[in-house]
Formats: structure tokens, sequence, C-alpha cells
């Protein structure tokens, strides 16, 4: 198992403790004197390189950061170290909105529209990333979704949308897989301190056993895991936090 560490939200580079496991690589991204989109593709270009020579190798690699955009990163790290994978997105939330749609102008909430394409000219072409097709991504739970993704998962031929408890192989595209975790797909009840939690998920061990049920397949090429948590306050969070991640990246 390798374990790539992205110590970062967004393109800013998060305390040495907010994300508690030891790493094989730790991406160090040669940031440019520009906006934040060539930021952002300055990182994910940086998670690429760590990606794809594991996965050329054979291996699976683990990858950690504070958002769900350096999931393009893991994707376009993976295609190219030769595979074309779908993508299984576990998310309390559904990361659909484009810049048209937002009302927030948080770009972490874009983050499976652009590994899908949209805003291409921004991100996916500069990274060399081949989008996903819609039928290629599921959403599994999502369960705060904003009136705008809620209308383009009505769609034809839109994101598949499933609960946590009814994934399993058969539930999935063919071939080969990247596992998307947004930790706050778990209950906040469970795991408290998130940046945007949404009550009504489920629990960490369900979560788990999911993934799991994925991993059991063969199919699973990556693992991408998105810490969107504040700073730890209290030892217990550390602990609760630290097992999560142990489990996850054990799957592996």
């Amino acid at each position: 198992m390798t374990t790539i560490l992205v110590p970062y939200h967004h393109d800013e580079r998060l305390p040495d403790d907010s994300i508690d496991v030891r790493a094989d690589v730790t991406v160090r991204p040669r940031f440019p004197e520009a906006g934040r989109w060539q930021r952002l593709t300055a990182l994910c270009a940086a998670t690429a390189d760590a990606v794809a020579p594991v996965v050329a190798a054979g291996g699976v690699p683990t990858v950690l950061s504070g958002d769900c955009l350096v999931l393009s990163g893991t994707l376009a790290g993976v295609q190219r170290g030769g595979m074309d994978p779908a993508v299984v997105w576990f998310d309390a939330h559904g990361d659909l909105h484009t810049l048209e749609t937002t009302t927030s102008g948080y770009l972490g909430g874009l983050s499976l529209r652009l590994a899908m394409g949209v805003h291409a000219e921004l991100f996916a072409g500069p990274l060399g990333l081949r989008p996903v097709a819609p039928e290629r991504a599921v959403l599994v739970d999502a369960r705060d979704l904003d009136p705008a993704e809620a209308d383009f998962l009505t769609t034809p031929g839109s994101v598949r949308r499933i609960p946590v408890d009814e994934v399993d192989g058969d539930a999935v595209p063919d071939g080969p897989l990247i596992l998307h975790v947004d930790v706050d797909v778990v209950d906040p009840a469970e795991l408290p301190g998130l940046l945007f939690p949404a009550p009504g998920g489920p629990s960490a061990g369900a979560v788990v056993a999911a993934c799991a049920r994925l991993r059991a397949t063969g199919r699973v090429v990556a693992v991408n895991i998105s810490c969107t948590w504040r700073p730890a306050v209290t030892d217990a969070e550390r602990a609760t936090r630290a097992a999560l991640l142990a489990d996850l990246s054990g799957l592996c």
C-alpha cells in the first residue's frame, strides 16, 4: 500500500496535524504566480505525478487531502498509469455544481462535475484529464443536495445515486474503480468538527463496510479520501478521526 498525502484544502496548506497518517509520499506542488485555477491545476498535476507510477506498477494508492477537488488529480494519475476508471463517490453532498449554478462560490462544490469535464478550459484541459462520463460515476448517499444538483441528477444518462447499504460490485460500473470518500458522508453525530455537516447520515462502520465490499471486487485501483474537517479540539476527536482513516486506508 502506498499512502500519498496532499496536505491542502484547495490551494491553502493545512496544519501538519490536520490529517494524521504516516505518508509514503507528501505532495509538494510548485505553485505558479497565477490565479486560483492555475494553482489548483498545479496541485492536481503534482498529485497525478505521485499516483501514476504506483498504478503503473500495479499498486493501489490511497490519496488523502483536505477537499474533494484533489480527486481529479488522483483520476488523472490513474489514467496516466494506464487505466480508464469509473468513480464511486461517497459524499453527504452532490458536488455537482457549475460556476453558473453555485450560490456560495465554493469550488469544492463543483468537484464531481469538474471530474466529468465541466469548465474543461479551466481545469480538465490544462490538467490533461479525460473526463468521466456521467454514466461512469455513482454518487453514494448525497443527502444534502441543492436544487440545481437535484435537477441535474434527473437528466437522462446522468450520475446514478444510491444509498450506502446498496453499494456492491453489481451497483457500480464495470471495469476499474476509483473509490472516493468525503468523510462528511458519515453522520456528524459520530464525526464532529466537519466543515459541512449534514445530519442523518450513515455510521462510519456502514461506510467502511460498503467500501470493503467494493474493494473485495478486486477492481479498486485507487482510494481518494477527503478529510473535510476543522482542526480537532479534543483528544476524542483526534482518536475518532484516526480510527476512521485507519479503517479506510486499511482497505488497500
